[in-house]
């Protein structure tokens, strides 16, 4: 799952991926699309639990994929080129950065800093883009109906989605916020619509900065504010430096953890669990996923010749420290290819292939 990190010209998009995935790449804009990816660990302290339980010669987390990506200037036009929209385009979802910090240093190019405005200004850039495609779209649509040689009736039901889709936007109102029936999704599942994607609001703070009341602006999307100067020195630090620094300012961890696991929310992922002495292992599934899915993401192998799988409850493992002694006290489910795996559900498939 990848994550695209967007945002106007001098908002900290490079310090925030700096921050998430402990790189150090430059921050001064380059003004040319340039893209850097890092892949980093989902923080789960329920792995820490089970690999002290297991004692494994390898733990291995969830992860996810960030995408710095520079070059789009959110100016509302929907001048989008072609190459940044297929980038934009191949990201699963979006966290867009919002400057809140002051520096005088670093002139705003849109003039005051103003959150809500640039917020608008983002969201209006990915939906003129959107409403381009859309009418692009219908337009050849348009041209089909009249040569012929396709079907005519599937035609006219590709007109009128797409129409649908163009009175929508037209009111403003990104694809995300769209009824749509699954035969829908699957038709325009190709053309990457950017308003479809999931979005998260990053509110770049400066140090002590209290986070501005931007809901109305959010339109009902999450928000989360991070002092991305401050992390991005912070995850720069040697763990136990880091590790001193928190304690000597009263935090729990890093307010990057914490974005790392909404990011992950934002995908609409749980996490299950495979445990044993050579690996305890986190994997990513999408909420609702049944047991033959999860076993797919472990290894196809796994789906194709699925039989049946146990599955035990983190706690109850935690607890009783072996899934034999689960098994033992009838904590241990079997259930079929059709079980909906729960977030924290230790799973152990039984296939044969």
């Amino acid at each position: 799952m990848k994550l695209g990190i967007i945002g106007n010209p001098q908002t900290g998009k490079t310090t925030i991926f700096n921050a998430l995935t402990r790189q150090n790449q430059p921050t001064v804009m380059s003004g040319r699309m340039e893209i850097h990816t890092a892949v980093v660990d989902v923080p789960d302290p329920r792995i820490n639990h089970l690999a002290s339980i297991y004692h494994p010669k390898k733990v291995t987390f969830a992860k996810v994929t960030y995408a710095d990506i520079a070059g789009l200037e959110g100016s509302g036009q929907g001048a989008i080129s072609g190459p940044l929209r297929n980038e934009l385009g191949n990201m699963d979802a979006f966290l867009q950065v919002v400057r809140c910090f002051e520096d005088d240093s670093v002139p705003h190019p849109g003039g005051p800093i103003d959150p809500a405005r640039d917020i608008g200004s983002m969201n209006t850039e990915l939906l003129l883009n959107d409403m381009i495609t859309v009418e692009s779209k219908l337009e050849r649509l348009e041209a089909d109906r009249g040569k012929g040689g396709r079907d005519k009736e599937a035609i006219e039901k590709e007109i009128a989605l797409f129409a649908r889709l163009q009175d929508h936007l037209a009111e403003g109102l990104p694809l995300r916020e769209m009824t749509l029936s699954s035969e829908d999704i699957k038709e325009i599942s190709g053309y990457q619509f950017l308003t479809r994607k999931p979005m998260l609001i990053v509110l770049n703070l400066g140090e002590g900065q209290s986070p501005p009341d931007v809901a109305e602006a959010a339109g009902g999307l999450p928000v989360v504010g991070l002092q991305g100067q401050l992390e991005m020195e912070l995850a720069q630090l040697p763990e136990d430096e880091a590790a001193e620094f928190l304690s000597e300012y009263g935090i729990s961890e890093p307010g990057l953890n914490r974005m790392i696991r909404e990011s992950y929310d934002l995908l609409g992922l749980l996490s299950f669990f495979t445990v044993g002495e050579d690996e305890v292992r986190s994997w990513p599934l999408k909420i609702g996923d049944n047991a033959q899915q999860a076993a797919g993401v472990i290894h196809s192998d796994l789906a194709r010749g699925f039989i049946r799988a146990e599955v035990a409850r983190y706690d109850y493992l935690v607890e009783s420290k072996s899934l034999s002694a689960l098994r033992d006290q009838g904590k241990l489910q079997v259930e079929g290819k059709q079980y909906i795996v729960r977030d924290g559900d230790i799973v152990h498939v039984r296939f044969n292939v």
